[in-house]
Formats: C-alpha cells, sequence, structure tokens
C-alpha cells in the first residue's frame, strides 16, 4: 500500500527527472561557446561499427570558441573528421599537425539564434507538459486511495495542495533555466 507521502516523493522525483532532461536537451544546443557536448551526436566508423566519438577519442575546450579532438589512435584521424562534418552540426574541422584536430565555432548569426531561441521555448514547454503530466498522474492515484478508503478527503486535499505546490516550483525552475539559456544565445 502507497502512502500520500510515496505518492509525493514519486511525482517529485520525476519532476526533478524532466527538469534533467531539459539541462540534457538544452546543453546539445549551440550556443557559440565550445562545448564537448555538442560532438555527443557523432558517430565514428571503427572496425566495422559506429561508435560515440567520445569512445574513440578526447574532447576538449581549447577556448570559447574553439574544441579539439584528440583520437586515441592516429589512423582514425579521417574517419573522425568525416563523422564530424557528415554529423551536419555546421561544424569545418581541420587537423593540426597529424595527432589533433581542431574545430572552431562560427558566430551564431541572428537568424540562427532566433531559430534556437524558439527551439528553447519549445524544450522548455515539453518539460512543463511533463511536470503537469506528473501531476495529474499523482493526483490520479491520490483519488484512488481516496476511493478505496486509505485516505481521508482533508489527506487527499493536503496531498494535492502540496503536489500543486511542487509543479510550480518546477515550472517556475523552468522559466529560469530558459531566461538563462535565451540570455546565453543572445550575447555576442
Amino acid at each position: 500500500m502507497t502512502t500520500t507521502k510515496e505518492v509525493q516523493h514519486q511525482a517529485e522525483t520525476r519532476m526533478k527527472k524532466a527538469i534533467e532532461a531539459l539541462h540534457n536537451d538544452l546543453g546539445k544546443l549551440r550556443t557559440g561557446r565550445a562545448s564537448p557536448g555538442l560532438l555527443d551526436p557523432v558517430r565514428v566508423s571503427y572496425y566495422g561499427n559506429d561508435v560515440p566519438l567520445s569512445q574513440v577519442a578526447s574532447v576538449a575546450v581549447a577556448d570559447a570558441r574553439t574544441l579539439t579532438v584528440t583520437p586515441w589512435e592516429k589512423n582514425l584521424m579521417t574517419a573522425i573528421e568525416k563523422a564530424i562534418s557528415a554529423a551536419n552540426l555546421g561544424l569545418n574541422p581541420s587537423s593540426v599537425g597529424g595527432q589533433t584536430i581542431r574545430i572552431p565555432l562560427p558566430p551564431l548569426t541572428e537568424e540562427r539564434r532566433k531559430e534556437l531561441i524558439k527551439v528553447v521555448k519549445s524544450e522548455g514547454e515539453n518539460a512543463k507538459v511533463s511536470i503537469r503530466n506528473v501531476r495529474r498522474d499523482a493526483n490520479t492515484q491520490l483519488k484512488d486511495m481516496l476511493k478505496d478508503k486509505l485516505i481521508s478527503e482533508d489527506e487527499e486535499r493536503r496531498s494535492q495542495d502540496s503536489i500543486q505546490k511542487l509543479t510550480d516550483k518546477f515550472s517556475s525552475e523552468v522559466d529560469t533555466i530558459l531566461s538563462h539559456k535565451e540570455k546565453d544565445l543572445m550575447e555576442i
């Protein structure tokens, strides 16, 4: 038998996961600043298998607008360069001294920034929908518990109120994350 505390705890845990998913999704957006996460979608052909770039090379931030990729095996240089180019990230890798690949990040155009802000807002809305779905599921569990006479009406009302407070808290956290990301995108 689950208690109202457990229902609230499960709801809070699932809402935290929605926030983590939002952070992950926004981390993949290129803001003009170098971040190793930009190359996460890149898959390299390695002995007949497509593997993530992170499994065949180390990715580092050289400066604010440059990434460096150092393959663990020299014979992978061209395969890695091709994979980065083929990933449609708008990046042009170039090898340096046959041991390192430098990837300069081009500055974002005003038009591209506005497109990215739309994507950011869409991701934020998805996170809020996810949080509201968690609230709905928790409230349904509480109603079922009331129907089965496991809790009183007062207990159900208090639990619904606390779940609504959690929903408000996490929704405002999404808004905060979005405003930081938008500000980040508009910086030149």
